[in-house]
């Protein structure tokens, strides 16, 4: 775990926060990425204790508050994420525990307690993949799920220009990156698909499944006309990823 980093990133999304309020939660994974209503990953949460890693601003877990889980529980490294989602979900009818922490330390959540821990566009932030993933193992009841998103591996190694894509960086490459689409400094982590795979397989996962597919709507060309994401980069090569898991029952 990288101390330093952890310390700039949370100053930067402190800075940040209020550009990503509400940005991509659930039903959505990501950017042009198949929503949940689509792909029913989940599938009933009546009932469930669920915990979401990188909570940002409340919007996924306000999502799930209406689906009459037991338990609602989130953790986000920034203080003002976490303010803000305790102020939207203030009323919420689901018991909601919200814990301002870096993914990587356990700030006590207890173990073998939840029956889905999920994470929407949060995962890359980790500087220690293998920890979180190890945390992650420990949250869960047997026969619970895991199910995260992130920028596709690919989707950075490579730019459009002129209806083409050019490839500009090493998919091999991996490791801390800052990012350039960021005003302020922001260290990501770079993995290859495979590191993802294998990683999980380490932990004690099993998965069931990988999505790659990209779905384009009218409402998301808008949304995304003038940003990172665009709808012609998107139409060649995957945004996102989502990985669906299991811890096996023993």
């Amino acid at each position: 775990m990288n101390n330093e980093t952890l310390v700039q990133n949370k100053k930067s999304w402190d800075k940040a926060a209020e550009r990503f309020f509400a940005r991509n939660p659930l039903p959505e994974y990501g950017p042009f990425a198949p929503t949940e209503e689509d792909l029913q990953l989940f599938g009933e949460v009546k009932g469930k204790r669920i915990l979401v890693l990188g909570c940002g601003s409340g919007h996924s877990i306000k999502y799930l508050d209406g689906k009459s889980p037991s338990e609602l529980w989130g953790l986000d490294l920034s203080h003002v994420q976490i303010q803000t989602a305790k102020h939207l979900l203030a009323e919420s009818n689901t018991s909601i525990q919200l814990f301002e922490s870096p993914m990587e330390e356990n700030p006590g959540i207890p173990s073998a307690y939840f029956d889905i821990v999920f994470s929407i566009y949060a995962i890359g932030w980790s500087t220690d993949l293998r920890k979180t993933l190890a945390n992650v193992f420990q949250y869960l009841n047997d026969g619970g799920l895991f199910i995260f998103s992130w920028e596709h591996p690919l989707y950075n190694r490579m730019s459009h220009e002129n209806g083409q894509l050019v490839m500009t960086k090493s998919y091999h490459e991996e490791g801390a990156y800052n990012h350039h689409a960021w005003q302020e400094p922001a260290t990501m982590q770079q993995y290859k698909l495979s590191t993802y795979i294998n990683l999980l397989i380490a932990s004690g996962f099993h998965i069931e499944q990988i999505i790659e597919e990209v779905c384009i709507t009218e409402e998301d060309k808008e949304r995304h006309s003038n940003g990172w994401y665009s709808p012609d980069k998107a139409s060649l090569l995957p945004t996102s990823f989502i990985i669906k898991c299991r811890k096996p029952n023993i």
